[in-house]
């Protein structure tokens, strides 16, 4: 294992963090990487525009006219703020269903100010303001739409999850076969599979011409979603909507340390994981790796400063401390 950051209380190296990355064109060729490329880990929601893919092949964004912002959100990680919750409100009254077919589970919305205003309203949260609505979205009004049954969409077993392990070993190319199911905070299945081949799979969207068929179309107008829509896909002041706003690049979070990043145009696809699941150290993480590969730089280094340096403080709000990351990516023979 690679140590990719330390943290410090005081000069002291007080903790490690050990991880992966992997930087890999959409030919499947690595460029760079740190730690173990091959590592096979589950990509949590990082998964996300590949799921959004089926949404399209089903033909169900068409059939329901699903707006730019819907597309996006269908890839979301949200923080159940108003836009969030409404969008997916929208998105299954289009196909003539509600947010009680939802089954992603509750939790309060991500978004302190968000959390606070339900609290204040009295009003409890539901299932609504998962971080995984939008992606259930996409999944019940495919399901709706070819017919199949809406009340066991989420499990291994129904089709609707079946197509999905199927593109994703289609884009990443790996046989469905092999890889990893688990299931998700969401309820529903999580893939795992070498982060080699997941960033593949991310490079191909991010050049969707090197994809057969309509399959370049769906890919062009998933990202092209995420990056005009960012805030949508995330929220308030989260990092995927800052790299998106800011870079040529379409990005998403996953869950337990996962991390995607695909470079437009580039054909170049990056996968992060941290061991110990660290999110602040996978934001990091992904900075730096970024900076090292220089497309983040001196002109655009101040947008992304939250996640540089972490600072540690104690019960007084006291500095005793920071984060700092701390390796170089190796270049690929």
């Amino acid at each position: 294992m690679e140590v990719l950051a330390y943290s410090y209380r005081g000069d002291f190296k007080d903790l490690i963090y050990t991880g992966h990355v992997a930087v890999v064109d959409h030919t499947g060729k690595l460029l760079y990487s740190a730690g173990d490329p091959d590592k096979v880990a589950f990509a949590r929601s990082s998964a996300k525009p590949m799921q959004a893919m089926c949404a399209f092949e089903a033909g169900v964004v068409d059939a329901y006219g699903l707006s730019e912002d819907e597309i996006s959100l269908l890839c979301a990680s949200h923080n159940g703020e108003v836009m969030h919750t409404e969008g997916v409100r929208s998105i299954l009254g289009k196909a003539g269903m509600d947010e009680s077919v939802l089954q992603c589970g509750e939790h309060a919305p991500l978004y302190e100010p968000a959390a606070k205003a339900l609290e204040e309203a009295g009003l409890p949260f539901s299932e609504i303001h998962c971080n995984c609505s939008g992606k259930h979205s996409g999944m019940l009004i495919t399901a709706k739409h070819l017919g199949e049954d809406l009340s066991t969409y989420y499990t291994r077993e129904h089709n609707v999850q079946k197509r999905i392990t199927a593109m994703i070993g289609d884009l990443c190319d790996v046989a469905p076969e092999s890889i990893v199911l688990g299931t998700d905070g969401c309820g529903v299945p999580v893939h795992a599979l070498p982060l080699r081949n997941f960033a593949m799979g991310i490079a191909r969207l991010a050049k969707p011409e090197c994809l057969e068929g309509p399959r370049a179309d769906y890919a062009r107008r998933i990202t092209a979603a995420m990056r005009k829509y960012p805030l949508m896909m995330s929220g308030t002041g989260r990092i995927d909507a800052a790299l998106m706003e800011h870079l040529n690049v379409y990005a998403k979070s996953g869950a337990d340390g996962y991390y995607i990043v695909g470079l437009m145009d580039q054909g170049i696809g990056i996968a992060v994981k941290i061991d110990d699941g660290n999110g602040d150290v996978r934001n990091m993480v992904v900075v730096e790796v970024l900076r090292q590969l220089g497309i983040i730089n001196d002109s655009n280094i101040e947008h992304f400063q939250p996640w540089v340096k972490k600072e540690v403080r104690n019960h007084k709000k006291e500095l005793v401390g920071y984060t700092l990351v701390d390796f170089q990516l190796h270049k690929a023979e």
